[in-house]
């Protein structure tokens, strides 16, 4: 399919790929049932945005051209030869304009109901997004009972404690007022908040710190603020799907890096900020998701070293940098960074009640006055619950203690199930072992697809994440699973890793089956 698109016409470029596809559909030199390009290589064959492609493919599904097969791709549906016949009768020639003008006035009196098309409604960047992460994460507890899928931290704190502090919450601040809390967040919040950064070695001031509802929503909001469509963002890959996504849905384009057991590889960022001219480093330091892997002290350093040389801050998500097995938490970028050039995300999400979401921001003044805005304008208030809540925990220390009861179960988790990973290395399996945090990522023997893997485990009780959804293009990550072990309690992550196993075993026997 040869398409050409000229970036100095007046013409959007979205409708001048619509027109010519359009063309070689009608005239047949595109046949019917055949399969157009993917979104992503067609927009990189071109040199344009994604979105481009999207917008161009739904004005075809608008007029019937093609149809959207979820997992496979865009068909066409036109059948130039029966729809030529169709219209124009057996010569397939088209009407004149006269004909076509005395048909059109014998008809107008005849009112045509039009259906909206729902599908052009909606903006581009909303339509044909990837659901299978969403789905994994809202199937958790329905179809499976082994929870080995999604990051969610055990529980801890138990009901009655729990009841106790929001009761005490509650009685302490009984005015109707205090319900709402300032566009910046909780200021008892902050406080504390700043306290504990302190013992991570961070300094702040309480004007610098932003509360959010979660880490999402903290980098969107951050992109928001700080992006035009078009701007590109360096980022680790794999990645947490939810990364890659807010950043298409903010217009702009990621760049990824790979990662390896010491976390995202350095030695080319120069030259790819030379060439791409990024606005930020996106990373996750600490307990990288999927990998499990943590940047390296000597790779923290050399990030740090080229932020500072090609002046381009760096966006620190860190989400779990006390759930280390043994030995010290690992230090934080922005612990280490003397140019005030990292912005750090901190989240609750794994370390918390489950269910119980907040997450901050630290940044300088500016940026913060800006996310306050954001705020104010687009939720009016943040939630005031879970800010006392957390407030209180770091105050009396409770919070701390329930981190290092929380690191404990996790460890005993992880070596609970890891005689099941090591069981299926003479298989092809292998895995790399992290240091702390809540996730395996386990690569398959060869021959063996995550998707298959993940489906089976689901029909026999055990959910499960496959590895494809953690890289932009899909176009990776067949062979790799991620396990979490953070959740379940012992005795059911051993359940769940014997349910694995079974797996595993089954399908290299049938593979192997002549």
């Amino acid at each position: 399919m040869k398409i050409k698109v000229d970036k100095k016409s007046k013409e959007a470029l979205y409708w001048q790929i619509y027109s010519q596809i359009k063309s070689l559909i009608i005239d047949g030199s595109i046949q019917h049932g055949s399969y157009l390009p993917s979104e992503r290589p067609l927009a990189s064959e071109l040199g344009v945005h994604r979105n481009t492609i999207i917008r161009a493919y739904g004005e075809l599904k608008a007029e019937q051209l093609i149809v959207s097969r979820q997992g496979i791709g865009y068909q066409v549906s036109y059948n130039a030869a029966i729809n030529s016949k169709a219209r124009y009768g057996d010569g397939g020639n088209q009407p004149s304009p006269q004909s076509a003008k005395k048909k059109s006035s014998n008809n107008s009196s005849r009112f045509k109901l039009k259906n909206v098309n729902w599908d052009q409604m909606i903006k581009n960047e909303y339509r044909d997004v990837g659901e299978k992460f969403d789905k994994a994460f809202q199937r958790q507890g329905k179809n499976t009972k082994i929870s080995m899928a999604v990051g969610i931290p055990p529980i801890i704190y138990d009901e009655e404690e729990i009841a106790a502090n929001i009761a005490y919450i509650l009685k302490e601040n009984g005015k109707t007022e205090s319900y709402i809390t300032p566009y910046q967040g909780d200021e008892e919040c902050r406080r504390q908040i700043v306290n504990y950064l302190r013992g991570k070695g961070i300094r702040a001031k309480m004007s610098q710190i932003q509360v959010m509802s979660e880490t999402n929503q903290a980098f969107d909001f951050i992109m928001t603020a700080t992006l035009k469509p078009g701007d590109k963002i360096i980022i680790e890959e794999p990645v947490s799907p939810d990364v890659y996504r807010l950043i298409d849905l903010n217009d702009c384009e990621a760049i990824t890096v790979p990662v390896d057991e010491n976390g995202m590889k350095c030695e080319n960022l120069g030259p790819m900020i030379e060439k791409y001219k990024p606005k930020y480093i996106y990373i996750n330091s600490s307990y990288h998701d999927p990998t499990g892997a943590c940047l390296s002290v000597e790779r923290k350093k050399k990030l740090l070293d080229i932020s500072y040389r090609y002046r381009i801050p760096i966006i620190e998500d860190d989400s779990g940098s006390e759930l280390n097995f043994f030995g010290n938490p690992e230090p934080t970028l922005k612990s280490m960074d003397k140019g005030n050039n990292v912005i750090y995300i901190y989240s609750f999400a794994l370390s918390f009640v489950p269910g119980l979401s907040m997450a901050f921001i630290l940044a300088p003044e500016e940026l913060v006055r800006s996310l306050r805005y954001l705020v104010s304008v687009r939720l009016m208030s943040l939630e005031w619950v879970a800010q006392k809540l957390i407030a209180r925990c770091l105050e009396d220390g409770s919070y701390i203690r329930k981190t290092t009861e929380i690191r404990r179960r996790n460890r005993e988790n992880f070596r609970a199930i890891c005689p099941f990973l090591d069981e299926l290395k003479p298989y092809g399996l292998s895995y790399h072992t992290p240091k702390g945090g809540v996730y395996i990522w386990v690569k398959l023997p060869t021959g063996l697809d995550s998707r298959k893997v993940v489906l089976e485990a689901e029909r026999r009780g055990l959910s499960l994440i496959a590895g494809t959804v953690f890289y932009p293009d899909k176009m990776a990550g067949k062979d790799k699973i991620r396990i979490n072990f953070s959740h379940e309690k012992k005795s059911m992550a051993i359940e769940g890793m014997k349910i694995f196993s079974s797996i595993i075993q089954d399908m290299v026997g049938q593979n192997s089956t002549p």
